[in-house]
Protein backbone atom coordinates (compact mmCIF):
# COMPACT_ATOMS: atom_id res chain seq x y z
CA UNK A 1 0.00 0.00 0.00
CA UNK A 2 1.66 3.59 -0.88
CA UNK A 3 2.06 6.05 1.75
CA UNK A 4 -0.74 8.27 0.28
CA UNK A 5 -3.23 5.49 0.51
CA UNK A 6 -2.38 4.80 4.34
CA UNK A 7 -3.05 8.32 4.74
CA UNK A 8 -6.27 8.46 3.32
CA UNK A 9 -7.58 5.59 5.16
CA UNK A 10 -5.84 6.72 8.50
CA UNK A 11 -7.61 10.32 7.81
CA UNK A 12 -11.05 8.07 6.81
CA UNK A 13 -10.70 6.34 10.14
CA UNK A 14 -9.81 9.79 12.31
CA UNK A 15 -13.15 11.33 10.70
CA UNK A 16 -15.37 8.35 11.70
CA UNK A 17 -13.86 8.04 15.13
CA UNK A 18 -15.11 11.61 15.53
CA UNK A 19 -18.84 10.95 14.83
CA UNK A 20 -19.45 9.03 18.38
CA UNK A 21 -17.51 11.80 20.32
CA UNK A 22 -20.53 13.93 21.17
CA UNK A 23 -22.24 11.44 23.31
CA UNK A 24 -19.18 9.97 25.05
CA UNK A 25 -18.29 13.13 27.04
CA UNK A 26 -22.35 14.59 26.78
CA UNK A 27 -25.34 14.14 28.37
CA UNK A 28 -28.52 14.07 26.68
CA UNK A 29 -29.46 17.47 26.63
CA UNK A 30 -25.94 18.34 25.57
CA UNK A 31 -24.20 19.08 28.86
CA UNK A 32 -20.35 19.05 29.51
CA UNK A 33 -20.64 15.27 31.71
CA UNK A 34 -17.58 16.86 33.14
CA UNK A 35 -18.98 18.71 36.71
CA UNK A 36 -15.62 19.60 38.33
CA UNK A 37 -12.97 17.67 39.94
CA UNK A 38 -13.48 15.44 43.09
CA UNK A 39 -10.76 14.80 46.16
CA UNK A 40 -10.34 11.87 48.19
CA UNK A 41 -13.07 13.12 50.98
CA UNK A 42 -15.60 12.49 48.03
CA UNK A 43 -15.73 16.37 47.97
CA UNK A 44 -16.80 18.31 44.41
CA UNK A 45 -15.03 21.22 43.14
CA UNK A 46 -16.50 22.88 40.06
CA UNK A 47 -14.20 24.20 37.43
CA UNK A 48 -14.60 27.63 35.33
CA UNK A 49 -14.58 28.45 31.31
CA UNK A 50 -11.21 29.44 31.35
CA UNK A 51 -10.36 27.78 27.59
CA UNK A 52 -6.90 26.33 29.04
CA UNK A 53 -8.75 24.89 31.49
CA UNK A 54 -11.30 23.18 29.61
CA UNK A 55 -8.92 22.70 26.97
CA UNK A 56 -6.37 20.16 29.36
CA UNK A 57 -9.56 18.47 30.80
CA UNK A 58 -11.09 17.97 27.20
CA UNK A 59 -8.07 16.16 26.28
CA UNK A 60 -7.78 13.97 29.38
CA UNK A 61 -11.60 13.07 29.26
CA UNK A 62 -11.12 12.41 25.59
CA UNK A 63 -7.86 10.16 25.88
CA UNK A 64 -9.22 6.62 26.76
CA UNK A 65 -10.97 6.89 23.69
CA UNK A 66 -8.46 8.15 21.49
CA UNK A 67 -6.05 5.28 23.16
CA UNK A 68 -9.25 2.54 22.37
CA UNK A 69 -9.06 4.08 18.69
CA UNK A 70 -5.37 3.80 17.78
CA UNK A 71 -5.53 0.01 18.43
CA UNK A 72 -8.23 -0.76 16.74
CA UNK A 73 -6.78 0.54 13.72
CA UNK A 74 -3.48 -1.01 14.53
CA UNK A 75 -1.80 1.84 15.54
CA UNK A 76 0.05 3.21 19.19
CA UNK A 77 0.12 6.02 20.58
CA UNK A 78 3.46 8.17 21.35
CA UNK A 79 2.63 11.51 23.49
CA UNK A 80 4.34 14.48 23.30
CA UNK A 81 7.68 14.76 25.89
CA UNK A 82 7.68 17.80 26.65
CA UNK A 83 4.25 20.63 27.10
CA UNK A 84 5.63 23.02 24.10
CA UNK A 85 6.35 19.83 21.54
CA UNK A 86 4.52 19.19 18.64
CA UNK A 87 2.23 17.22 18.08
CA UNK A 88 0.10 16.55 21.33
CA UNK A 89 0.09 12.71 19.93
CA UNK A 90 2.07 10.81 17.26
CA UNK A 91 0.15 7.83 15.82
CA UNK A 92 2.44 5.07 14.82
CA UNK A 93 1.60 1.84 12.92
CA UNK A 94 2.22 -1.28 14.77
CA UNK A 95 5.14 -2.99 12.82
CA UNK A 96 5.92 -0.26 10.52
CA UNK A 97 7.23 2.89 12.85
CA UNK A 98 7.92 4.96 8.91
CA UNK A 99 3.99 5.32 9.31
CA UNK A 100 3.34 8.06 11.55
CA UNK A 101 0.90 10.98 11.64
CA UNK A 102 0.53 13.91 14.00
CA UNK A 103 -2.37 14.51 15.40
CA UNK A 104 -3.24 17.86 17.17
CA UNK A 105 -6.41 18.28 19.81
CA UNK A 106 -7.74 21.66 19.27
CA UNK A 107 -10.77 23.15 21.23
CA UNK A 108 -12.41 26.41 20.61
CA UNK A 109 -15.75 28.03 21.93
CA UNK A 110 -18.55 29.64 19.06
CA UNK A 111 -19.22 33.64 19.05
CA UNK A 112 -22.41 34.12 21.60
CA UNK A 113 -23.14 36.57 19.17
CA UNK A 114 -21.89 35.17 15.84
CA UNK A 115 -22.64 31.48 16.51
CA UNK A 116 -21.27 30.08 12.59
CA UNK A 117 -17.93 31.88 13.51
CA UNK A 118 -16.03 30.45 16.31
CA UNK A 119 -13.04 32.20 18.34
CA UNK A 120 -10.17 30.49 16.48
CA UNK A 121 -7.27 27.99 17.00
CA UNK A 122 -3.16 28.02 16.20
CA UNK A 123 -1.50 25.21 14.09
CA UNK A 124 1.34 24.55 15.72
CA UNK A 125 4.79 26.49 15.17
CA UNK A 126 6.26 28.20 11.69
CA UNK A 127 9.39 28.13 13.19
CA UNK A 128 12.84 26.09 12.88
CA UNK A 129 10.63 22.13 12.75
CA UNK A 130 8.69 23.92 10.31
CA UNK A 131 11.29 24.95 8.31
CA UNK A 132 13.98 22.41 8.76
CA UNK A 133 12.17 19.31 8.47
CA UNK A 134 14.99 17.17 10.27
CA UNK A 135 14.90 19.41 12.86
CA UNK A 136 14.17 17.91 16.33
CA UNK A 137 13.55 20.59 17.97
CA UNK A 138 10.62 21.18 20.03
CA UNK A 139 8.51 18.05 17.66
CA UNK A 140 8.85 14.37 18.60
CA UNK A 141 9.46 13.31 15.74
CA UNK A 142 11.22 15.60 12.72
CA UNK A 143 8.29 16.91 10.61
CA UNK A 144 9.77 15.16 7.39
CA UNK A 145 8.64 12.03 9.54
CA UNK A 146 4.83 12.59 9.73
CA UNK A 147 2.63 11.37 6.36
CA UNK A 148 0.29 13.72 7.48
CA UNK A 149 -1.01 16.34 9.69
CA UNK A 150 -4.15 16.63 11.34
CA UNK A 151 -6.34 18.39 13.91
CA UNK A 152 -9.19 16.83 16.21
CA UNK A 153 -11.17 19.78 17.23
CA UNK A 154 -14.04 20.08 19.51
CA UNK A 155 -15.94 23.67 19.54
CA UNK A 156 -18.16 24.69 21.49
CA UNK A 157 -20.82 26.65 23.57
CA UNK A 158 -19.80 28.41 27.01
CA UNK A 159 -22.76 28.16 29.02
CA UNK A 160 -23.08 31.71 29.19
CA UNK A 161 -26.62 31.11 31.90
CA UNK A 162 -24.88 28.51 34.51
CA UNK A 163 -24.00 30.02 37.61
CA UNK A 164 -20.76 28.44 39.05
CA UNK A 165 -19.48 29.17 42.27
CA UNK A 166 -15.94 28.37 42.62
CA UNK A 167 -15.72 28.81 46.20
CA UNK A 168 -18.06 26.23 47.61
CA UNK A 169 -17.52 22.43 47.56
CA UNK A 170 -20.27 19.91 46.90
CA UNK A 171 -20.86 16.28 47.96
CA UNK A 172 -21.30 13.70 45.61
CA UNK A 173 -24.96 13.56 46.33
CA UNK A 174 -25.43 17.10 44.85
CA UNK A 175 -23.20 16.17 41.83
CA UNK A 176 -26.63 16.62 39.59
CA UNK A 177 -27.11 20.25 41.22
CA UNK A 178 -23.82 21.05 39.93
CA UNK A 179 -24.08 23.44 36.27
CA UNK A 180 -21.59 22.64 33.24
CA UNK A 181 -19.66 25.19 32.07
CA UNK A 182 -19.77 24.44 28.50
CA UNK A 183 -22.57 22.64 26.12
CA UNK A 184 -23.37 21.79 22.65
CA UNK A 185 -20.36 20.37 20.84
CA UNK A 186 -19.04 19.80 17.67
CA UNK A 187 -16.19 17.77 16.53
CA UNK A 188 -14.39 17.68 13.68
CA UNK A 189 -10.81 15.76 12.23
CA UNK A 190 -9.15 17.34 9.42
CA UNK A 191 -5.52 18.05 8.02
CA UNK A 192 -4.24 21.33 9.13
CA UNK A 193 -3.23 22.52 5.86
CA UNK A 194 -7.29 22.69 5.36
CA UNK A 195 -8.44 25.11 8.01
CA UNK A 196 -5.38 27.47 7.94
CA UNK A 197 -5.50 31.11 7.15
CA UNK A 198 -2.10 32.83 5.81
CA UNK A 199 -2.26 35.25 9.71
CA UNK A 200 -0.50 34.17 12.40
CA UNK A 201 -2.36 32.78 15.68
CA UNK A 202 -1.01 34.43 18.84
CA UNK A 203 1.10 37.77 19.48
CA UNK A 204 4.38 37.52 18.73
CA UNK A 205 4.75 33.97 18.80
CA UNK A 206 5.61 31.80 15.30
CA UNK A 207 2.34 29.98 15.19
CA UNK A 208 0.04 29.39 11.72
CA UNK A 209 -3.45 30.67 12.42
CA UNK A 210 -6.97 29.06 11.62
CA UNK A 211 -9.96 30.35 9.73
CA UNK A 212 -12.88 30.72 12.15
CA UNK A 213 -15.81 29.89 10.24
CA UNK A 214 -17.23 26.55 11.56
CA UNK A 215 -18.64 25.31 8.47
CA UNK A 216 -15.45 26.11 6.87
CA UNK A 217 -13.23 24.13 9.35
CA UNK A 218 -15.56 21.02 9.87
CA UNK A 219 -15.33 20.91 5.55
CA UNK A 220 -11.99 21.87 5.05
CA UNK A 221 -12.40 24.99 3.13
CA UNK A 222 -9.41 26.90 4.34
CA UNK A 223 -7.26 29.28 2.90
CA UNK A 224 -4.77 26.84 1.33
CA UNK A 225 -7.70 24.41 0.72
CA UNK A 226 -7.59 24.52 -3.04
CA UNK A 227 -3.86 25.46 -3.37
CA UNK A 228 -2.51 22.17 -1.80
CA UNK A 229 -0.76 21.63 1.09
CA UNK A 230 3.13 22.41 -0.87
CA UNK A 231 1.82 26.09 -1.11
CA UNK A 232 0.86 25.96 2.89
CA UNK A 233 4.34 24.77 3.95
CA UNK A 234 6.23 27.46 1.16
CA UNK A 235 4.21 30.39 2.42
CA UNK A 236 4.59 29.36 6.13
CA UNK A 237 8.41 28.39 5.20
CA UNK A 238 8.97 32.18 4.06
CA UNK A 239 6.03 34.42 6.20
CA UNK A 240 7.28 37.66 6.12
CA UNK A 241 10.98 36.77 5.05
CA UNK A 242 10.56 37.64 1.33
CA UNK A 243 10.79 41.49 0.22
CA UNK A 244 8.53 43.37 -2.77
CA UNK A 245 8.33 46.71 -4.19
CA UNK A 246 4.97 47.99 -4.77
CA UNK A 247 3.79 50.01 -7.83
CA UNK A 248 4.51 52.88 -6.49
CA UNK A 249 7.91 51.98 -5.32
CA UNK A 250 7.87 51.09 -1.76
CA UNK A 251 9.03 47.74 -0.18
CA UNK A 252 7.50 45.16 2.15
CA UNK A 253 7.25 41.77 3.65
CA UNK A 254 5.02 39.13 2.13
CA UNK A 255 2.42 38.29 4.90
CA UNK A 256 -0.74 37.73 2.89
CA UNK A 257 -1.20 35.00 0.65
CA UNK A 258 -2.34 36.74 -2.53
CA UNK A 259 1.04 38.36 -2.89
CA UNK A 260 2.58 35.27 -2.16
CA UNK A 261 0.88 33.47 -4.89
CA UNK A 262 1.40 36.25 -7.21
CA UNK A 263 4.97 36.61 -6.37
CA UNK A 264 5.07 32.62 -7.01
CA UNK A 265 3.30 33.20 -10.17
CA UNK A 266 0.58 30.75 -8.70
CA UNK A 267 -3.12 30.94 -9.86
CA UNK A 268 -4.66 33.45 -7.37
CA UNK A 269 -8.30 32.08 -8.20
CA UNK A 270 -7.47 29.39 -5.94
CA UNK A 271 -7.20 30.96 -2.86
CA UNK A 272 -9.77 30.57 -0.92
CA UNK A 273 -10.94 34.01 0.78
CA UNK A 274 -11.87 34.12 4.60
CA UNK A 275 -15.29 33.68 4.82
CA UNK A 276 -17.06 35.66 7.84
CA UNK A 277 -21.11 35.81 6.32
CA UNK A 278 -23.24 32.98 7.44
CA UNK A 279 -23.77 31.49 4.65
CA UNK A 280 -21.20 31.22 1.18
Amino acid sequence: MSKDEEKKIFETELINFTKHLKDYISTKDGQWSIKGFIDYYKNIYTISNDTKIVSKILEIHLFPEVLKFAKEIGYKIILAEHQNYYPDVTFEKIGNPEIKFAVDFKTTYRNPKKPYLCNGFTLGSHGKYFEDRSSKKNIQFPYKEYLGHFCLGIIYDRNENATIDETRKYGIEELDKIQSVICNFDFFAVEKYKIASDKGGSGNTANIGSINHIDDIKNGRGMFSLLGEKWFDDYWMNYNKITITDEQGNTKKINNLKDFVKYRGGNINLIVEKNNREKR
